[in-house]
């Protein structure tokens, strides 16, 4: 294969609904550019994309797939990703390593929640959009429909370069009104029969060819002057019209293909190698210095490592792209997050599991490379007297988590390599070992995600995994201030233990002001602050310890011993075992003994006498709030709101975006658990949300009364 300039080849990610054919259209295209000598089927588990067993078992995307296709002297680097959000992260990742996205619809289906939200990670990250029709032989495809959808959802910038002549079992013709031609197929599609458009179709489509010639001229001023005087562009002004609104997003071109009969492949192929931007045309990235990066063939080589597949036999495929400079086989290079050296030895370029060796590729470009010793997904590989890192891409919070373990639990440290070498496929995975919790959670985007999982661990690791649900993590903190003290006193031959302590609780707040008088049962209590520490606790929330003790009653030297017993009664708060929070704790009298106190013996008094303060003190247990956004078909809206309050939610608001309802929400964690899967159930997987944790508060009495007597019950047993 020739090397590739940056002006002659495009970087393109390919997106779509479950369902819209985004596999099918995969191998229509590498068929039709020769790089597979015939078209795979995904009932016959033969295809370049989805060749994962997971993928195969389930009949659905898990990975993307990152292939070329060489077309007209135009190279086209196509990742081709997963339509379930539960796999958004692929989709993230191609949007920020390609340039110009296609979005595939399913022509009877229209626009679909996975549309939906993949359009907003193009709007997030500016980039270019075409919307392409497909299944346009579908008998129940109505175009017309589909295209006053596009424009009532996306406004005016949606704008056909093509429909069809007509829909159902019988399509077999476009008309293409960028070349004003007429496109038609015999019954095995591949290359089209070119005509001059037919009579019936010439005021359609001259009408439709003057609106797509003034929306290509709104994008240069040159253009817009020569549309005013003669009202005209050539072919070639046209294309460079589109180029420049694709690019500032001021147009979405509309398309149309066939892909399971292979109809209309090539001249999307064609376009998308004369008309789309290069990757030149679009903003450079910036470094994790704030730097501005070009991609310049002839700079120092920076690669930017965006993807891990494990594949059997071959171990970790590494795929990248070339931020600056050249890269060839042989080259040397420094690992700027890790510290160590990496040799190229193999240099690839991709098509699915197929993989063609190259010498060199140049900045801009995507390849891949195996056998690599130290590299992770997000590395970056550089030359000498380059210091490059990137970290431009940003994945989605968790929407759905379970705690896992292995049925045998002398496995577990082989689950953990395992859910860690997952992780580095699919970074949107979360493993966190919860000391709180005393669990292994995973967090991910949905039950299908936690299902793939699965699947992977029981018949690629041969590990057989449970799934919990996940405690929640509660906090106790105090309403009211209180007052106790404590003696530890232990006397066994020889040096015995004891210390004394006299403390009160109250509960912190920021800015309150200094302690000065208490009174407790009808005794009054004076406190002299001798110091103050306030300690930043972990887990949220803040600890202020106060030594107001007078008179040597106490050795400060004891002091650090009473707020370690403290802080340890903090971690396993005394209502529910969970971590204590914003707490004021002043230690103002106790005793010691000459021979027998030490540090233990006062770490024991300070943790017991703040155990019967804090159960005095009007304890009360906090739980994690998040903001949740749902994005709902209007028709659902009633479902979907009666469903969040029914589980404890306080509707904060709600608007309309891209024809969806948008309901926003504060809702307990522990009522979003199974959120994703109901959701899925209530709207027939129309609706999507995001969630973020807010904030803690106080749970309502019942719920507390309960949690108190569940946490009792396991504390008996």
């Amino acid at each position: 294969m020739k090397t590739y300039q940056p002006n002659e080849f495009k970087n393109i990610a390919l997106l779509g609904n479950d369902g819209a054919g985004k596999t099918t259209l995969t191998e229509a295209l590498l068929y039709e550019a020769g790089i597979i000598k015939r078209r795979g089927r995904i009932s016959q588990r033969n295809t370049v994309s989805d060749y994962f067993p997971v993928e195969q078992e389930y009949g659905y995307s898990v990975f993307s797939t990152v292939f070329h296709v060489e077309w007209n002297g135009k190279k086209l680097n196509i990742i081709d990703c997963p339509g379930s959000d539960d796999f958004a992260g692929a989709a993230i990742t191609a949007l920020n390593i390609t340039d110009t996205t296609v979005i595939l619809l399913k022509g009877s289906a229209g626009i679909e929640v996975g549309t939906q939200n993949h359009f907003r990670y193009t709007e997030k990250l500016n980039k270019p959009v075409i919307f392409l029709v497909n299944q346009l032989d579908d008998e129940n495809c109505d175009y017309d429909s589909l295209l006053e959808q596009l424009t009532n959802t996306y406004g005016s910038k949606v704008v056909p370069v093509q429909y069809p002549v007509k829909t159902g079992p019988d399509f077999n013709a476009i008309i293409d009104v960028l070349l004003m031609k007429k496109y038609s197929w015999g019954p095995d599609g591949g290359a089209p029969t070119i005509e001059d458009i037919p009579a019936g179709e010439l005021d359609k489509a001259t009408e439709m060819h003057k609106a797509l010639i003034e929306a290509a001229a709104e994008h240069d001023e040159s253009l817009m002057e020569k549309f005013f005087e003669s009202e005209d562009l050539t072919e070639d002004e046209m294309r460079e019209g589109i180029r420049k609104g694709l690019a500032s997003r001021g147009m979405f071109p509309v398309f149309c293909v066939c892909a399971g009969k292979d109809m209309g492949v090539r001249r999307l192929m064609e376009f998308l190698g004369n008309v789309v931007p290069f990757t030149t045309d679009m903003p450079s990235v910036v470094n994790t210095a704030g730097e501005e990066v070009k991609l310049d063939p002839n700079g120092p080589t920076s690669l930017f490592f965006f993807k891990t597949a494990v594949e059997p036999h071959i171990g970790e495929v590494q795929y990248f792209k070339v931020m600056s400079g050249k890269v060839h086989e042989g080259d040397d290079l420094t690992n700027a997050d890790r510290g160590s050296k990496e040799r190229i030895a193999q240099l690839f370029v991709c098509a699915g599991a197929n993989r063609f060796k190259v010498e060199e590729l140049v900045a801009g470009d995507i390849g891949c490379s195996v056998k690599l010793k130290d590299v992770k997904t997000g590395n970056t590989l550089n030359g000498k007297d380059c210091d490059n890192r990137f970290n431009f891409i940003k994945y989605p919070n968790s929407k759905y988590s379970r705690a896992i373990r292995a049925v045998n639990e002398s496995e577990t440290e082989k689950m953990m390599n395992a859910l860690q070498k997952m992780r580095e496929e699919d970074p949107t995975w979360q493993i966190e070992q919860s000391k709180e919790l005393r669990q292994i959670l995973v967090h991910g985007q949905g039950e299908f995600h936690l299902r793939t999982l699965k699947w992977r661990m029981e018949n690629n690791e041969k590990l057989q995994i449970v799934f919990d649900e996940p405690k929640i993590p509660y906090r106790e903190t105090i309403t009211k201030a209180a007052r106790a003290d404590y003696r530890h006193k232990k006397q066994s031959g020889g040096a015995g233990q004891f210390g004394e302590v006299h403390l009160i609780v109250e509960p912190y707040y920021e800015g309150m002001p200094d302690p000065e008088v208490y009174r407790f049962g009808g005794q009054e209590y004076r406190i002299n602050a001798k110091s103050t520490e306030t300690i930043d606790l972990e887990w949220g929330g803040k600890l202020v310890f106060i030594n107001s003790v007078v008179g040597g009653a106490i050795d400060a030297r004891f002091m650090p011993a009473i707020l370690k017993g403290i802080m340890q009664r903090m971690e396993q708060g005394p209502l529910t075992g969970c971590y204590a929070r914003d707490v004021r704790v002043i230690v103002y009298d106790g005793k010691m003994h000459p021979v027998d106190s030490n540090e233990l013996s006062f770490m024991l008094a300070g943790r017991q006498a703040f155990a019967q303060a804090f159960k005095e003190a009007g304890p009360k247990i906090l739980e994690p709030i998040y903001d949740v956004e749902v994005l709902v078909p209007s028709d659902k809206m009633g479902d979907v709101m009666g469903d969040l309050q029914g589980r404890r939610a306080m509707i904060m608001g709600m608007s309309s975006e891209s024809g969806y309802e948008k309901l926003s929400a504060k809702v307990p964690q522990k009522e979003m658990l199974s959120y994703s899967t109901a959701l899925s159930s209530l709207t027939g997987g129309r609706a999507s949300f995001v969630m973020t944790f807010s904030s803690y508060e106080l749970v309502p009495a019942d719920v507390q009364t309960k949690l108190v007597a569940e946490y009792q019950a396991t504390q008996t047993e």
